[in-house]
């Protein structure tokens, strides 16, 4: 089991969370992603995993759901 932890830029709503949650949830091996949701600021967000995630892949994902990794 692995946990990565990473901060989002951008979310505002339970709206923007579901669609970061849908998109790194969607990754190979993920199990979980928890949003600590801040509006308009820097949300943690923790994603646990299989084994370890390949960072790019993060990111990718965060991108495709329309917010940026700091």
């Amino acid at each position: 089991m692995s946990t990565t932890t990473i901060t989002v830029t951008g979310m505002t709503c339970g709206h923007c969370v579901s669609a970061v949650q849908e998109e790194l949830g969607a990754l190979p091996g993920v199990t979980g992603v928890d949003v600590e949701l801040v509006a308009g600021g820097d949300s943690p967000v923790t994603i646990t995993s299989d084994q370890p995630l390949d960072s790019a892949a993060v990111e990718a994902a965060v991108d495709e759901a329309g917010y940026e990794v700091k």
